[in-house]
This record gives C-alpha cells, sequence and structure tokens, in this order.
C-alpha cells in the first residue's frame, strides 16, 4: 500500500467516525427533547347582580328604580310642606332596599343635592337633614336618634358628608333585602322670603361591598 493510499484510507476512517459522532449527537438531543409533560388550567369568570330601588310607601308592591333626577321620586313632605313660614318643620319618608337577585350588599351614601329655587334666596334659607332609620320607625322629631346621611342647606351640592348604612341582600336570590326607611327633615329659616318655589333633588348611591 503507498504511503498515498494509506493516508487517503485513514482520512475516510476518520470522517467516518466524526460522521458517526455527529449521529450520535443528534440522536441524543432527540431523546432528551421527549422528557417533556403539561399541565393546563382554566378559570370560568361570572359577574353578580345588582340593583337598589326605592319606594314613598314602603309598600312591597311600590318598590321601583328612580335611576335619574328626570325620575326622581316624588318626596311626600307632612304639612305644611306648601306654605312654609320661619322655623316650620317637614318630614318626608323614603325607603330603599336591595331588590331580588342583588348577590353583593352594599353601603348607602348621600352623595349629592341639586336645587332651582324662584326667589334666587330661599334655597339657602332652607334647611335640610336625612337620617336612616328602621323601617317601621316614624319619620318625625324622633328620627334624628338614626345615623346622619348628610345634612346642609338646599343649595349645597355635594351634600355635607355624613354616615353611611349597610344595605343587606336577600335570604335567597328571590328575595329582596330588608328595607332601610330614609327620614329627610327639611327646616325652614327665619328668612325665609314669601312665596316662591324651591325643588330640591336628593342623590343617594350604593356601592357592592
Amino acid at each position: 500500500m503507498t504511503e498515498v493510499h494509506a493516508r487517503s484510507l485513514r482520512s475516510r476512517k476518520i470522517r467516518a467516525v466524526l460522521a458517526g459522532g455527529l449521529v450520535l449527537g443528534v440522536g441524543a438531543a432527540v431523546t432528551l427533547a421527549a422528557w417533556n409533560d403539561s399541565e393546563f388550567t382554566t378559570g370560568l369568570f361570572g359577574a353578580g347582580s345588582f340593583d337598589l330601588q326605592g319606594s314613598t310607601t314602603g309598600d312591597d308592591l311600590d318598590y321601583t328604580d328612580h335611576a335619574s333626577a328626570g325620575g326622581a321620586a316624588e318626596l311626600t313632605f307632612s304639612a305644611p310642606f306648601d306654605n312654609l313660614a320661619p322655623d316650620d318643620v317637614v318630614y318626608a319618608p323614603y325607603w330603599v332596599r336591595l331588590a331580588a337577585g342583588t348577590t353583593s350588599p352594599a353601603s348607602l351614601d348621600l352623595v349629592a343635592l341639586d336645587s332651582t329655587d324662584t326667589t334666587g334666596t330661599n334655597s339657602a334659607n332652607l334647611s335640610y337633614e336625612v337620617y336612616a332609620i328602621g323601617d317601621a320607625a316614624a319619620c318625625d322629631e324622633t328620627a334624628t336618634a338614626g345615623t346622619l346621611l348628610g345634612s346642609g342647606t338646599l343649595v349645597d351640592e355635594p351634600a355635607v358628608a355624613g354616615g353611611t348604612v349597610s344595605l343587606p341582600v336577600g335570604a335567597t336570590t328571590a328575595d329582596p333585602g330588608d328595607a332601610t326607611q330614609l327620614c329627610t327633615i327639611v327646616t325652614a329659616g327665619p328668612d325665609l322670603e314669601q312665596g316662591g318655589e324651591t325643588t330640591a333633588v336628593w342623590q343617594f348611591t350604593a356601592t357592592s361591598e
């Protein structure tokens, strides 16, 4: 065997060994890649329901939504609400509750008041307080034992901050929550002008807990 032929044969053997090494390397990578496993998770999320409703009578059949100033419930004040003189005090009850199907309890706040006044001054001479009292309590001078939600004059916007009251959900989703009575007290000041009319709109907001 010539020296050239021997070198050529050794070269082929070396290439064969290197090629075999490359094949073995690829085979090892494929084997390692097969050691994989996976787990998958999923979640389903549903939103609850929330509805505040009110009534001027407290009767179960009278509760409905009053969701805007234009559709505000008209309070029935005691006499002489339409013939006020200085130092007169009038009262009006209003009941609120969470409707059937509501899934979260709430906290209720008096958040704003808006008014119109034909005299331009009487709204500043009419002050108010709103108290949260028991469902069957009397809306009169005894209401001041309740939770004060807000107070001020009829030109205040927003209302002077007061406390909050909790509103529960019903015993089941088919039941409304227990009602809370809101007693609004309006007092005429000593500088009240004769004649004219003042209209006030209170906004109460329930926030889910």
